[in-house]
């Protein structure tokens, strides 16, 4: 007898019923359909968000189909790779003649950094002849300076500023370039310097533009003055 009044506790009663007393919808079940419609509605989203990826990477890869027959049918007009270099082209120079100039371009430096530090020598200065040898960091900025003289930004001493904006759109368009094609191949310290230089330009760039749009055209310079 006690074994069976301890099996017949461990049965629980489940109420079932949709509606209460007063015949209104009980909380308990209307919680469990706002769950059932929010696991619902989630299911719909992802559906749908899969379906968007899949349309997106198909138009993709007929994008790409489409560009890769493009390139099919020109080399197969020319005969020619697209990508390569037209007929009258130069070919580029030998391994031995590329090894050659880099030599010899190499002792050619050496023998004028020496000279650079026996005169800086002369004046305690020996420690800066390294201040002349370039690198990418003294590249972009010797670039990113030249940017801002072309902005109106900078001046020679003794100069005045100049603005040349289709230069200053052209050497922007550079330091971007140099960043795109050394993707990959950067220090952090370099990847950092040139998206500041990029920022700092492209935003002066923009100042400037605006500064000239908004500027009144020569003509009607003045007219308000005049009686």
């Amino acid at each position: 007898m006690p074994d069976k009044e301890e099996k017949k506790s461990e049965f629980t009663v489940t109420d079932r019923r949709l509606f209460s007393s007063e015949g209104e919808l009980r909380p308990d079940v209307l919680e469990a359909e706002e769950r059932r419609e929010e696991r619902e509605q989630e299911k719909r989203d992802v559906h749908h968000r899969a379906n968007e990826e899949r349309e997106a990477q198909q138009r993709a890869n007929e994008e790409r189909t489409a560009e890769d027959d493009r390139a099919s049918h020109a080399s197969a007009i020319t005969g020619q790779p697209v990508d390569a270099p037209p007929a009258d082209y130069p070919g580029p120079p030998s391994a031995a003649e590329q090894q050659a100039s880099a030599d010899a371009y190499k002792q050619s430096t050496r023998q004028i950094d020496k000279e650079i530090r026996k005169e800086l020598d002369k004046h305690g200065q020996a420690h800066r002849a390294k201040d002349f040898e370039m690198d990418s960091e003294k590249f972009v900025a010797s670039i990113y300076m030249s940017t801002l003289m072309q902005l109106g930004m900078a001046a020679p001493e003794g100069g005045q500023p100049q603005v040349d904006i289709i230069g200053a759109r052209q050497s922007i368009d550079i330091i971007g370039m140099l960043q795109e094609k050394t993707k990959g191949n950067l220090t952090s310290k370099e990847e950092t310097m040139l998206q500041n230089v990029l920022y700092e330009l492209r935003m002066a760039y923009l100042e400037v533009t605006n500064l000239i749009a908004q500027a009144p055209p020569p003509g009607k310079r003045g007219n308000g003055d005049q009686r």
